[in-house]
């Protein structure tokens, strides 16, 4: 097991998927960020079924600095809530591993 996560969002467009990528990884909240899209979506909210096309925001933290990405995306997000997901990465290479604890790191 590893320290590393996979953390993953969905935005209504590709202008706030970008800017939700783009300000995790300047806050170094996030070692990399991936926008891709659009998606179709198929979902319950607010007791009705809906679709809709979103676009997905994959990024890579740490544990460690996954609270503070928690806290930012929900900050950043123009939905009251979106989903917000992580998953543990199983394995990784080593190298990949320290470049994404110095990448999260708060003091570069």
């Amino acid at each position: 097991m590893t320290d590393a996560l996979q953390v993953t969002t969905s935005a209504a467009d590709r202008d706030t998927a970008e800017r939700l990528a783009r300000s995790a990884v300047a806050a170094r909240l996030a070692g990399a960020a991936w926008v891709s899209g659009p998606v179709t979506s198929y979902f319950w909210h607010l007791g009705e079924q809906g679709e809709g096309e979103e676009w997905q925001v994959t990024l890579r933290t740490t544990g460690e600095r996954y609270p503070e990405l928690e806290a930012h995306l929900l900050a950043e997000h123009p939905w009251d809530n979106p989903e917000l997901t992580a998953v543990e990465l199983a394995a990784a290479p080593a190298a990949y591993l320290d470049w994404l604890r110095k990448s999260v790191s708060p003091t570069p």
